[in-house]
C-alpha cells in the first residue's frame, strides 16, 4: 500500500517531466499498463521502452495532476497532459489513471480518456 508521500514522489516525477524515470523507480517489474480497453502491455522495460518511444513523437509535453485519491492499494490520478508536437500542433488529454499498487510501487494500471479528444 502505498503512503500518501509516496505517491506524492511519483506525482512529482511525472510533473517534473520524468516520464521514463517515474516508471523505472514506481513500476514492478512486472507491471502492466492498459489504454482504455486495448489489450495491456506487461513488463517495466516495455513500459520504459513504449514512454520514450511516445515522447519522442512530440516536442514537448506538460503533465498537471488535477487530482489524486489513496485507498489502500488502490490509487486514482486525474491527470491533464499537454502536448506539443514537432509539427508545431498541441493536444490535450484528460485522463484518469486507475493504479493496483502492491506495497509501494505499482503493479497496474488502467487509463481512461477519450481517445478521439486531442485537442
Amino acid at each position: 500500500m502505498p503512503s500518501r508521500a509516496r505517491l506524492d514522489e511519483f506525482i512529482a516525477a511525472v510533473v517534473s517531466g520524468d516520464h521514463a524515470g517515474a516508471i523505472e523507480r514506481f513500476y514492478t517489474e512486472d507491471a502492466s499498463m492498459q489504454e482504455n480497453a486495448a489489450a495491456p502491455r506487461v513488463g517495466r522495460d516495455v513500459l520504459v521502452a513504449h514512454e520514450r518511444a511516445v515522447l519522442e513523437r512530440v516536442k514537448s509535453v506538460t503533465s498537471t495532476c488535477v487530482t489524486s485519491i489513496v485507498e489502500g492499494d488502490h490509487v486514482a490520478i486525474h491527470w491533464v497532459f499537454e502536448f506539443t508536437y514537432h509539427s508545431g500542433k498541441t493536444g490535450r488529454f484528460d485522463e484518469v489513471a486507475l493504479q493496483e499498487w502492491r506495497g509501494d510501487r505499482v503493479f497496474r494500471e488502467r487509463f481512461f480518456y477519450d481517445p478521439s479528444k486531442p485537442t
